[in-house]
C-alpha cells in the first residue's frame, strides 16, 4: 500500500509548517533554500514526521524542480496519509 500526495511547497519560509489547501493539495512552507536539493530534502524530512513514519518511507516522484511535488509514503493508505496531514494543518504542526 502506498499513499501519494500533493504538496505545493514554499521554500525559505519563517518557519516549517504545513497548511491544509483546496482540491486535496497540501502547503508546505520549509525553512531551506530551493538550491542543491536542500528544500525537497526538507520537505521529505517534514512529511515524514506529520505523518509519523521513517524518512525512508517518503519519496518525492514528481517535482524535484518544482514548487508542486509529488510525494509517495509507503505503508500508509491515502485516506489515512491525508487523514494524519489534515489533522497536523488544523493543529498546526511545525516540524
Amino acid at each position: 500500500m502506498k499513499a501519494r500526495i500533493s504538496v505545493r511547497v514554499q521554500p525559505n519560509a519563517r518557519k516549517t509548517g504545513l497548511a491544509a489547501a483546496e482540491e486535496g493539495v497540501f502547503r508546505l512552507s520549509v525553512r531551506e533554500p530551493a538550491t542543491e536539493g536542500r528544500a525537497n530534502e526538507a520537505c521529505l524530512r517534514a512529511l515524514a514526521a506529520l505523518l509519523d513514519v521513517p524518512r525512508s518511507r517518503v519519496t518525492l516522484i514528481a517535482g524535484a524542480t518544482s514548487r508542486n511535488k509529488v510525494f509517495e509514503i509507503a505503508g500508509v493508505e491515502k485516506d489515512e496519509a491525508q487523514r494524519r496531514l489534515l489533522a497536523a494543518a488544523q493543529r498546526g504542526d511545525v516540524t
